[in-house]
């Protein structure tokens, strides 16, 4: 199959792991665990290189916290202006609108949403945890120009609803010949967050 197919038939893979039932609860999460193991052991499309994807035994997460599903109140930003965040790499320079701030129990964070063709929804953070535990460069709650509608973020006008049991690094945590956009200063949280997907052993 050509790249642009694999990547295409990836993205489709997906959206339908986040929205295909159960979704939620630990069965939820148990599921969605599984199908993102998959996903990098055996799609030509996975972070993880052949040699990687060949040693492969599964992604390290925390044990399901049903207190990290948390209902956030969506108020105005603290800034109108745009955000540029250098990926590093080809795609240089991505941009963002601030939506809104969520105050979550973990601290504030922003919603921004991604600048270009088509845009989607982008919640980045970075916890107490990073560096030790989690990627140091922090994780992901949702992407949803990637697919990823429907678990770690929902929302209902302006009340939002965040599990951090659905927390997930970006592909940079995995190998560095991808760039990704980090977390923004404003989205450091000050304490951990024990929930979601844990540093990967076998980056490179």
């Amino acid at each position: 199959m050509d790249e642009p197919l694999d990547l295409d038939d990836y993205r489709q893979r997906v959206a339908l792991l986040y929205l295909t039932e159960p979704t939620k609860g630990e069965a939820g999460t148990a599921a969605f665990r599984r199908g993102r193991d998959e996903l990098f052991r055996d799609h030509p499309q996975s972070p993880l290189d052949a040699g990687q994807r060949a040693r492969f035994t599964g992604l390290p997460w925390f044990p399901y916290d049903p207190e990290a599903r948390v209902t956030a109140e969506l108020r105005p930003p603290g800034s109108d202006q745009e955000l540029a965040v250098d990926t590093g790499g080809e795609d240089g320079a991505v941009r963002y609108r601030r939506v809104g701030r969520l105050a979550t129990p973990y601290g504030d964070l922003t919603l921004f949403w991604t600048l270009g063709y088509g845009g989607g929804l982008f919640l980045p953070f970075r916890d107490a945890t990073a560096g030790e535990q989690t990627y140091g460069a922090g994780r992901y709650l949702t992407d949803t120009i990637k697919g990823t509608w429907g678990r770690g973020l929902v929302h209902d006008r302006d009340r939002v609803m965040l599990d951090f049991n659905y927390a997930y690094n970006p592909s940079c945590a995995y190998n560095a010949r991808w760039a990704c956009p980090l977390a923004p200063p404003e989205n450091h949280l000050p304490v951990p967050v024990r929930a979601g997907e844990q540093a990967y052993p076998d980056a490179v």
